[in-house]
């Protein structure tokens, strides 16, 4: 099977059970520039933020991710205290700000989510906390790995619509190198035209292939076909990689349009123009999808 992009958004969730705990996972991502994690995790495994996000590194270049992991014990396994010395520094440091208004009061469920507040019980039995803990850190990574897998599907969804833009801009580039050959006839035509208007008699022929021929090589639009040519093999080639090419993708897209806006500058004539104006449209169109890539 061919390779294919992959895009930014998707979901993944898994679930554990061990000994006193239960616990599920979920992961998920959206379009973003750069890669960034946010994780929220049970308090007193403290580890696994760190676990989540080089998870997620290893994975990802790009996304805004959200993992999420909620954790339950049984009522039988020992209970939870509130370290009280942790929770006072907390007001204390946030004291100054809700008196001049800058921050509203904090929360209770704000408080006791806050690193620390809540600790386990000393009765509790640390090697089971530990192996918990490691249990609930291969859920993460069984969250993320099925988030990539669906970042994946979404790529294989985007893969024939970016290649469909692709092929329409190469058709379309070809369309404008077989109008362009019209140009210096057309530059020729409505230059005589125009100088016979303004002196009201026969202009020399020599003077108008003279002057025509300078305003059309003005008018050459073959370089920027050429590159138009060579970014379509890039887009191609980069299309067909299967790796994380979406910045370079994007930065390919930019290129595209400033060849077709010169072109369009450049028209002498009706139909190339139209053809100009269907690549920006196109290009636009890819330029769009491209914000999906990873």
């Amino acid at each position: 099977m061919s390779a294919t992009v992959s895009g930014m958004t998707g979901f993944g969730r898994a679930e554990g059970v061990h000994g006193g705990w239960s616990w599920a996972v979920e992961a998920r991502s959206v379009n973003g520039r750069n890669l960034e994690v946010r994780f929220r995790g049970p308090p007193g495994f403290d580890t696994l933020e760190r676990v989540a996000r080089e998870a997620a590194q290893s994975r990802f270049q790009r996304g805004q991710l959200t993992i999420g992991l909620q954790a339950k014990r049984q009522e039988a396994m020992g209970g939870v205290r509130i370290n009280v010395e942790v929770l006072e520094r907390y007001l204390a440091a946030a004291s100054p700000y809700v008196a001049t208004g800058l921050a509203a009061p904090p929360t209770m469920d704000g408080l006791l989510a806050l690193r620390g507040v809540i600790e386990q019980d000393a009765g509790e039995d640390e090697a089971d906390s530990a192996e918990a803990e490691a249990a609930m850190a291969a859920s993460l990574g069984l969250a993320i790995a099925a988030l990539e897998s669906a970042r994946r599907e979404e790529g294989e969804q985007l893969s024939p619509i970016l290649g469909g833009l692709m092929d329409r801009i190469s058709d379309l580039t070809v369309q404008a190198g077989a109008l362009a050959v019209d140009q210096p006839g057309a530059i020729k035509a409505r230059f005589a035209r125009r100088m016979a208007e303004l002196l009201g008699e026969a202009v020399s022929e020599e003077r108008v292939v003279q002057e025509a021929a300078a305003m059309a090589v003005k008018a050459d639009v073959r370089e920027e076909l050429d590159r138009l040519a060579g970014h379509v093999r890039a887009a191609r080639a980069l299309l067909a990689s299967g790796e994380a090419v979406g910045r370079r993708l994007d930065f390919l897209t930019q290129e595209f349009m400033r060849e077709a806006n010169t072109l369009c500058s450049k028209s002498a004539i009706g139909a190339l123009t139209t053809v100009g104006l269907d690549l920006k449209a196109t290009i636009e169109q890819f330029r769009e999808q491209v914000q999906n890539v990873e």
